[in-house]
């Protein structure tokens, strides 16, 4: 299941202009050169950024993601028609025998049952060809991230064309770790409407991501510092052999 900032179609058309940094791709572009990819896996697409980064270079991509909602953001963008969009999740893919397979941004996090995140893993694995690659990050528990998760530090108040003014925080629901949940509230200035987004992301530890990439069959190549976020992220690199 998709969080509602993802899957309920108001909320997900906003997305793009409450989150318009996105430096955090330059790494995963740089890592589609360093492996030569010319067919990529975008598990957890989202409204599709990275996906049409990827088909804009001409590269083969398949955009996946269990929100509906986002996938409509995404199908109505500008070369859209050069991904193809699937409404699902990793567990079940046509076989694809990618170069690449990505989880930008939290993915990796928001996959928080175990049985759901072994799934995803396998079906990642499969969609791979011999010696494709699989790449993502996830936060370091040690660097307490949700510390910050305040609604001090995020209230703001956004314009967003043909749409107006829209105010947002983020606020801690729960710790109990390795799970952290936490919620969004949405003001809509236009109607008043008030919208909310639970989200629940675990915390892994760098050595339980490795005996999980291990266990289901990959090489894990390395493990890197993400370039814009130093010493808060473990970038993974794995290898289906």
């Amino acid at each position: 299941m998709a969080d509602d900032c993802f899957a309920h179609p108001r909320l997900a058309a906003i997305y793009d202009p409450l989150h318009p940094d996105r430096r955090d791709l330059d790494a995963y572009l740089r890592l589609t050169d360093e492996f030569g990819a010319r067919r990529v896996l975008d598990i957890g697409c989202g409204t599709g950024v990275f996906a049409l980064l990827l088909a804009a270079r001409g590269i083969e991509v398949v955009g996946v993601d269990p929100a509906q909602a986002s996938i409509d953001v995404a199908r109505a963008k500008p070369g859209s028609g050069r991904v193809r969009w699937i409404c699902g999740d990793a567990t079940a893919l046509p076989p694809l025998r990618a170069d690449l397979a990505t989880m930008t941004a939290n993915v990796a996090q928001a996959i928080a049952d175990p049985q759901t995140w072994d799934e995803t893993l396998r079906g990642a694995r499969a969609a791979l060809r011999p010696g494709g690659h699989l790449v993502f990050e996830t936060r370091d528990p040690a660097r307490r991230a949700w510390e910050e998760w305040t609604r001090e530090r995020s209230s703001r108040v956004t314009e967003i064309p043909g749409v107006g003014s829209v105010a947002s925080r983020v606020e801690l629901i729960e710790v109990d770790l390795p799970l952290v949940t936490f919620r969004w509230t949405y003001e809509f200035a236009a109607d008043g409407q008030v919208l909310t987004s639970d989200s629940t992301l675990r915390f892994r530890e760098r050595e339980e991501v490795e005996r999980d990439l291990a266990a289901h069959g990959y090489a894990v190549e390395d493990v890197r510092d993400a370039p814009d976020r130093p010493g808060k992220e473990f970038v993974f690199l794995a290898r289906r052999p």
